[in-house]
């Protein structure tokens, strides 16, 4: 009997015993806010090597975590990144080509997000910022209709855009008043925001900032970890001057008016990291927050590029290669810098992994998880990453100061440093961009059984089913 007795106190000491760890174990997940530029060039930032921008802010971001020098965006363009970060699949797979036009393109509800799996594993989510995945638009009261799939639809209970509906959004561009007014065309949560709201007059970035700032303070309160997606708008066209005192702090002699309001712009997005940077220590929770920051693509007009090839639209890796910043201080040594090759693909596996979420094992993925390598592990191999593609429909305007690179090219292939650009599978160049990373040297004549083979894969990636609906 006593044995018995001695039993059951055992197994009721384990129980409790696993039931402190599993819940300590659910209590040490990260929170993970993910900071999404928009157009911001390889250059942009000073801890990049600006020879302009200040970004103090960013730089402590670099500083206290990883800086990743070889970082790819999924696309040339803004949508098929966007589709690539959420999902961690090709935008090709969708469908998706080219940037959408506010009228009748969307992500596919079908698609799983990041967002969804952080939501099932018990994360609250939210989005903020810029969407242009579809699904914005409303009705005369403001509702937002639902014929396409938004933010809700693809996993994030919470949300704050701008309605992308046309011709509002364009006319917006051409008056210049997308970031000025940007307050008045806020939705959230499916319906737009009136005039008494409190953001309604807030220029965009404000507004982006302070609500990441409002849902930081709101979930932070929460027993369970949060999700914040927060895609600025910044630095993309229009531009538009910063307030105060960004337009000061950023005037120089010897410079355009749009190079003015594109470092005030710069400035103005890095005070509002600033901001979610205090938060986080005010709130004591910065040590088990990953933060990261990238772009969606490399820079338009105003953008630096270093010597890269190209810009947006194209596929040099001026239009592809961004700044990426990763920090956790819990996890991530500070200080580091790595020059092993990343992709928007491998975030959403690297965040399930760092949140400690199982992949469903009938889910497709193009990317890796990047986490072991982040706190100091071996890297991927080579045979582990593969091939990577791109694809992107023709855009024959470069949106530089300067023409778009010939030949043009709509699909890359790149296996370890060799980059090989074709026009409708059909080979135009080849770099090695570990030897020629602006990518002045184009070797395809040198090495045909390796174009071959590189087109033999292109050709069957191009050829692979996609998921529309």
């Amino acid at each position: 009997m006593k044995h018995c007795i001695d039993s059951l106190a055992i197994a009721i000491v384990a129980i409790v015993f696993l039931g402190s760890f599993t819940e300590a174990h659910a209590d040490d997940r990260p929170n993970i806010i993910l900071l999404l530029a928009d157009d911001l060039g390889y250059g942009d930032l000073s801890c990049f090597g600006s020879p302009a921008v200040k970004t103090p802010h960013l730089d402590r971001l670099a500083s206290e975590g990883l800086k990743c020098e070889r970082f790819y965006a999924g696309s040339a363009v803004c949508s098929p990144t966007r589709a690539s970060v959420l999902t961690g699949r090709y935008p090709l797979r969708f469908g998706i080509t080219k940037h959408f036009n506010d009228r009748n393109g969307w992500l596919p509800e079908s698609a799983t997000t990041v967002a969804e799996l952080l939501k099932d594993a018990g994360y609250n989510t939210a989005h903020i910022g810029k969407w242009h995945l579809g699904g914005l638009h409303v009705d005369e009261t403001g509702k937002r209709l639902t014929n396409q799939p938004g933010p809700r639809q693809h996993g994030f209970d919470f949300y704050q855009t701008q309605i992308e509906q046309q011709p509002l959004r364009s006319q917006m561009g051409r008056d210049k008043t997308l970031f000025r007014k940007g307050g008045t065309v806020l939705l959230r949560n499916d319906q737009r925001i009136s005039q008494d709201d409190p953001y309604y007059h807030k220029h965009f970035t404000d507004a982006n900032g302070d609500f990441a700032v409002e849902m930081i303070e709101k979930l932070s309160s929460e027993e369970d970890p949060f999700f914040i997606n927060m895609w600025w708008l910044v630095p993309h066209k229009p531009y538009e001057p910063a307030p105060e005192p960004h337009w000061s702090d950023t005037a120089a002699d010897d410079i355009t008016d749009d190079q003015h309001r594109f470092r005030s712009m710069v400035q103005h997005m890095d005070a509002k990291v600033g901001a979610i940077l205090r938060k986080l220590d005010e709130l004591k929770i910065a040590d088990n927050t990953l933060v990261l920051f990238t772009s969606d693509n490399g820079a338009a007009f105003e953008g630096f590029i270093h010597d890269l090839k190209g810009g947006k639209t194209d596929l040099h890796d001026g239009g592809i290669r961004v700044p990426m910043i990763v920090r956790w201080p819990d996890a991530i040594p500070a200080s580091q810098t790595s020059q092993t090759f990343g992709h928007t693909n491998d975030l959403l596996p690297t965040f399930c992994d760092a949140a400690s979420v199982q992949l469903p094992s009938d889910l497709p993925l193009d990317g890796l998880s990047l986490l072991s390598h982040w706190k100091g592990g071996t890297p991927p191999s080579q045979e582990e990453r593969g091939t990577v593609s791109w694809q992107l429909d023709l855009y024959k305007s470069l949106q530089r100061h300067y023409p778009k690179p010939k030949p043009y090219a709509t699909e890359v292939v790149m296996r370890g440093n060799w980059k090989l650009l074709a026009l409708k599978g059909k080979p135009v160049e080849l770099f090695d961009v570990g030897a020629d990373p602006n990518e002045t040297r184009n070797v395809l004549a040198e090495h045909p059984e390796l174009v071959a083979s590189l087109i033999a894969q292109l050709k069957d990636w191009l050829n692979e089913p996609r998921v529309t609906k």
